[in-house]
């Protein structure tokens, strides 16, 4: 069972991460986009398929497989400083996917007032936090 669910979780992961690498670009387009114009119309159908049918229920199925496989691994793994580190960042990725969430609805509503050059820049974040999940599941440098 622990190798299923591992597996389910490493496919729940890559599939969540795509969501929170791509949704960012679109994001930059859609910001120069003239408001109400068929381009920023299209835009938000695209983001909001992107993160309602596959990026949140991506992440759903990652925190379900991770809490799982914590519970077939046993309480002793809490005494391992990686888990620690990978929770922490997998929380900070969950606060990233909240905040593209604010930002798809201000796109959603037209009142988005953030440049491109900010979705450009955000667009790395996800990369960096998913550097130090897999260096501490990995690695396990403590």
């Amino acid at each position: 069972m622990l190798e299923w669910v591992k597996a389910f979780h490493i496919i729940s992961v890559i599939a969540w991460m795509a969501g929170l690498l791509y949704l960012p670009r679109l994001f930059v387009y859609h910001a120069d986009a003239e408001p109400g114009s068929v381009q920023s119309e299209t835009f938000k159908v695209m983001e909001r398929r992107l993160y309602r049918a596959i990026t949140t229920p991506a992440m759903i199925a990652t925190w379900v497989f991770g809490l799982w496989l914590l519970h077939l691994y046993g309480s002793a793994i809490f005494s391992m400083g990686w888990l620690w580190l990978k929770l922490a960042f997998v929380l900070a990725l969950s606060g990233f996917h909240g905040f593209l969430g604010s930002n798809l609805r201000a796109f959603a509503k037209d009142t988005n007032t953030r440049p491109a050059k900010f979705f450009r820049a955000i667009n790395e974040i996800p990369t960096v936090l998913m550097i130090v999940i897999v260096i501490a599941v990995i690695v396990k440098p403590f």
